[in-house]
């Protein structure tokens, strides 16, 4: 699978999944650690859990599978498919760590094609 087409199953399945607030960075110029980052919102622990499950299992039901998880149990769960990073966070979280300021370099991509309108 592409790398645009991993970013644009990740953005699909978590906007059905009602994650909140979901940007997409590219990274590609900033760092060698991967090409995109996606943030994501979860309303709970709880939620955030199944967003993450939910993006795992869409992605390996079409043959991709995560190279690492971190942070089941936590506030924050990081879905690692090498050239994609995808964060999924409670508010508070995202809010301490900050990644779009910390990464407020990358190139913000529009995915408004991908995302439903409500």
């Amino acid at each position: 699978m592409l790398t645009v087409e991993i970013v644009e199953n990740i953005v699909k399945t978590l906007d059905a999944k009602k994650a909140s607030d979901i940007k997409v960075l590219k990274i590609t110029d900033l760092t060698s650690i991967a090409d995109y980052f996606i943030i994501a919102g979860g309303t709970s622990s709880t939620h955030v859990k199944s967003l993450a499950e939910e993006v795992e299992d869409k992605l390996s039901s079409l043959g991709t599978e995560p190279k690492n998880i971190e942070g089941r149990t936590t506030g924050w769960i990081l879905l690692d498919y090498a050239d994609v990073v995808c964060h999924i966070f409670t508010r508070e979280n995202r809010e301490l760590f900050n990644l779009e300021k910390l990464w407020q370099d990358a190139e913000v991509i529009d995915i408004s094609a991908w995302i439903s309108e409500d």
